[in-house]
């Protein structure tokens, strides 16, 4: 993936996506030992960094895919990106969601006029029934986090990020899928002279953590963190990136990461989802790591069920 890809993505979804603010608190930098820069991908369209690679994708399609349509399959925040960045586009959007998946998050699906399809709460049932529509509609299958122009299109979030801020030495976003973290590694070889990338990473779902030290994709057995965003695998598109760009990834524990999340609730005045949280508590649990640095955090979405928070 060339740094004229990831140029011409940022062009491409402008249209599409809001330029999220930077946000610091003086409190929380005197807390973590450092200066602390929070780039809000909360505050995107649909709440989540996850428009910017599903934007990117669908206007990869030609006009005839576009015609026949999109499947995706994702509990939450992919679910309503596709769903949304398809309706911005004309263009028919076919949801495949686990039956057990927040109401909320289904609701936020069926607002941006996509299609519902309910399968049982497993990858390989997932996978099965996006397939079977692929096959029934023609349409385009997208990938939440292992697909090149979804990869690319998480990377302009990390472009702006840079843009506003040079200065920064490292930048921490959380770990799932793998998605944004080689996104953002791919924006920071091309885009910083010299700025690390971080993984961060709860300690009950540490696949990425095993797959760096192992060098081959791990998996998780369980998935008992409140970081529901996070309970997903890297893959065979986005691990050699982070194989190539990022330099380490740190597991948080549960309490740390609810920590953390109150934290910034209550002194930034920002939602942030659980998942958001778990850099910033990579940060706070390694202070002296990054002590008088220059950090950046992507917080990577905002779509939390306010009646059921973990503090």
């Amino acid at each position: 993936m060339t740094k004229a890809q990831l140029i011409q993505a940022q062009k491409r979804i402008q249209p599409f996506i809001h330029k999220t603010p930077v946000l610091s608190s003086q409190l929380l930098n005197e807390m973590a030992g450092c200066n602390v820069f929070f780039k809000c991908e909360n505050f995107q369209k649909m709440g989540a960094f996850k428009m910017r690679g599903a934007a990117n994708a669908i206007l990869n399609l030609s006009e005839k895919e576009r015609q026949r349509g999109v499947v995706t399959h994702s509990s939450g925040n992919f679910a309503q990106a596709v769903a949304l960045a398809a309706q911005k586009l004309n263009v028919k959007a076919y949801i495949v969601m686990p039956k057990n998946a927040p109401q909320v998050k289904k609701d936020g699906v069926k607002t941006y006029q996509g299609e519902i399809i309910e399968c049982e709460s497993t990858p390989e049932a997932r996978e099965q029934t996006a397939k079977e529509i692929k096959e029934q509609k023609g349409a385009s299958f997208l990938h939440p986090s292992n697909q090149d122009e979804v990869i690319i299109g998480n990377s302009t979030a990390a472009i702006e990020f840079l843009d506003e801020h040079p200065e920064l030495d490292v930048i921490l976003t959380p770990v799932g899928g793998g998605g944004l973290i080689a996104g953002t590694a791919l924006a920071a070889h091309y885009f910083a002279e010299s700025c690390n990338v971080i993984g961060a990473e709860p300690l009950e779902a540490d696949d990425a953590y095993r797959s760096l030290i192992s060098g081959k994709i791990e998996t998780n057995d369980s998935f008992h963190t409140v970081a529901d965003g996070l309970r997903t695998h890297l893959g065979d598109r986005n691990f050699p990136i982070i194989k190539k760009y990022v330099d380490k990834i740190i597991r948080v524990e549960e309490a740390e990461i609810v920590k953390a999340m109150q934290l910034i609730w209550e002194r930034m005045k920002i939602i942030v989802e659980p998942s958001s949280a778990v850099p910033f508590a990579a940060v706070l649990t390694n202070k002296e790591e990054f002590k008088n640095k220059n950090i950046g955090i992507i917080v990577s979405g905002g779509n939390v069920d306010i009646n059921n928070l973990p503090f």
